[in-house]
């Protein structure tokens, strides 16, 4: 006999679930790049100079550290007051910043609106991930994770298109002024999936019934695990949020952020990361002696002691630094050695990034199939495959190859997404659900940050060491034009040989710590002791 689930009416249910919580992850991740391909527009419009390009990069930064450093204490309130009215004042907030973007008369006023923004953005992707796997079916729970990190790989992919597209039909104002009645459509929707409803003011911010369900309305969430109870909790006890520890977190991850996001991090230039480092550090030392005297703590012992979340962070941030070496690689590679026009180094760079949406769901769908840690091991195995075929590209690389091995990786990086989700929340339980995934979303930002930071640094130090020996070619006396010309011309395929052997070396990296993460996705999961 089939279940409710397997109905007609059940499946619809379903994907609307799926559709309107996906569609919010995508608005929400759309605006992390979408601005890329604005910032022409938007400095002539704001009248900022082209010497001042270094502060015009933390139009973008603001928005990046915004997302991430709010994202767990949002979580734990969605945990606490319900996933449906959380979700509903996070977009709240994301209109309210956007619409101060859209009227921003100056820099620094743009700046503290996209960090308004991305604090109602951030909300999104984790609540939105809880509140699918709460609102579908058991078995459709992977496929859930992997609908919605699929969309928030989709948003962050196509934001630079997205973008340029507005700025090329009106004003770059209207990227952010359309985020307005697409958040409207999401809020409203959200009042007709089975449960969710528009929450009074008055009682907006009461706590929800049950720890294990996000409203009242909705049927409580089995555990998929046996995770036990957090430190301090007690069954049946009123979920309680600990600002304190959210105040510390967003210092500490706020502090390592900017230290990751230098490149003399790794050049030693400067004392300023380490000094940001360190002081990230101790402010995460101080949470974690805070942490263990809170009853219900935004660090629950259950994200400390359990390694099959430990070991998830660790797998999602090594993916972070791989696919951000290969996203800025691929482009980087046809636009300069390659001697392609930029709109071919993006049509490059979407033959691997255009899947990994299509194959997050697959890996959704595959999972209850191949389990967990296959599926991780398969995805991370064509990742380093695809990136080992790019690092032997030569300068006449052409299709089929370059398509084959492009979509290869780009299939490997979305088969991981909802394997690896999946392994987190189910070791972290239902009341932390909303929590345990921006964690495991934070991971993933850290770990681009660092590996952008490091291919920068790293990138720029290996090219000056490969043509230090190189000199431009200047006319000698009696040197004929011919013969200066043909030196011009092995000088310009020397500095290509060296960019090219930088650019391999690029992707031999990501495809090595893509291996690297495998030994952290087979070790068993297994929990220690939480009591005490």
């Amino acid at each position: 006999m089939r279940s409710v689930a397997d109905s007609p009416a059940g499946m619809r249910s379903t994907w609307a679930v799926l559709t309107i919580t996906g569609l919010g992850a995508f608005i929400a991740a759309l605006d992390q790049t979408v601005v890329v391909t604005a910032l022409p527009s938007v400095m002539l419009d704001l009248k900022i100079p082209i010497t001042e390009l270094d502060r015009v990069s933390w139009i973008i930064t603001a928005y990046l550290l915004g997302y991430t450093v709010a994202m767990p204490l949002i979580g734990r309130l969605g945990d606490v007051y319900g996933y449906p009215r959380v979700y509903q004042a996070s977009l709240i907030v994301f209109c309210i910043g956007t619409s101060l973007v859209a009227v921003a008369s100056n820099f620094e006023w743009m700046i503290g609106a996209r960090v308004i923004q991305a604090l109602g953005g951030g909300g999104t992707v984790p609540i939105g991930m809880a509140l699918a796997v709460a609102l579908v079916p058991p078995e459709k729970r992977a496929l859930a994770l992997g609908v919605v990190g699929g969309a928030a790989e989709a948003g962050s992919m196509l934001g630079p298109a997205y973008g340029g597209a507005i700025v090329e039909l009106s004003n770059w104002r209207w990227i952010f002024w359309l985020n307005v009645p697409q958040s409207a459509v999401v809020f409203a929707a959200l009042m007709f999936l089975p449960g969710p409803q528009l929450i009074p003011f008055r009682r907006f911010f009461s706590r929800r019934a049950s720890p294990g369900a996000a409203d009242p309305a909705l049927p409580p969430l089995a555990a998929e695990s046996s995770a036990p109870p957090h430190r301090g909790g007690k069954e049946g006890g009123e979920p309680r949020v600990d600002y304190l520890g959210g105040a510390l977190l967003m210092t500490a991850l706020l502090l390592l952020s900017l230290a990751l996001s230098r490149s003399d991090l790794f050049t030693l230039e400067s004392p300023v990361p380490f000094i940001l480092a360190a002081s990230g550090l101790g402010v995460a030392g101080v949470l974690v002696l805070v942490e263990r005297r809170v009853w219900q703590p935004l660090l629950a012992y259950v994200f400390l002691r359990s390694w099959a979340f430990i070991l998830s962070n660790l797998t999602q941030a090594l993916v972070g630094v791989s696919l951000i070496i290969a996203m800025v690689t691929v482009p980087l590679t046809a636009d300069t050695v390659m001697g392609k026009e930029p709109f071919t180094g993006a049509m490059w760079l979407l033959r691997m990034t255009g899947v990994i949406p299509l194959a997050s769901v697959l890996g959704g769908w595959l999972l209850p199939r191949l389990g967990a840690r296959p599926l991780t091991v398969a995805g991370l195995l064509m990742v380093a495959a695809g990136l080992f075929f790019c690092s032997r590209w030569q300068l006449g690389v052409a299709d089929p190859e370059l398509t084959l091995q492009l979509l290869l990786a780009g299939v490997g990086f979305g088969l991981v997404i909802a394997p690896i989700l999946h392994r987190a929340l189910s070791a972290v339980g239902e009341d932390y659900r909303a929590t345990g995934a921006s964690l495991v979303t934070v991971s993933r930002m850290m770990g681009m940050t660092l590996g952008l930071a490091a291919m920068s640094a790293w990138g720029v130090e290996h090219f000056q060491v490969l043509t230090s020996s190189l000199e431009f070619p200047i006319a000698q006396p009696g040197e004929s034009t011919d013969a200066l010309n043909a030196r011009l011309a092995q000088y310009a395929a020397d500095l290509n040989d060296a960019g090219l052997s930088v650019f391999r070396n690029f992707f031999r990296a990501a495809a090595i710590i893509a291996l690297a993460a495998i030994p952290f996705a087979l070790i068993p999961g297994r929990r220690r002791n939480c009591s005490g």
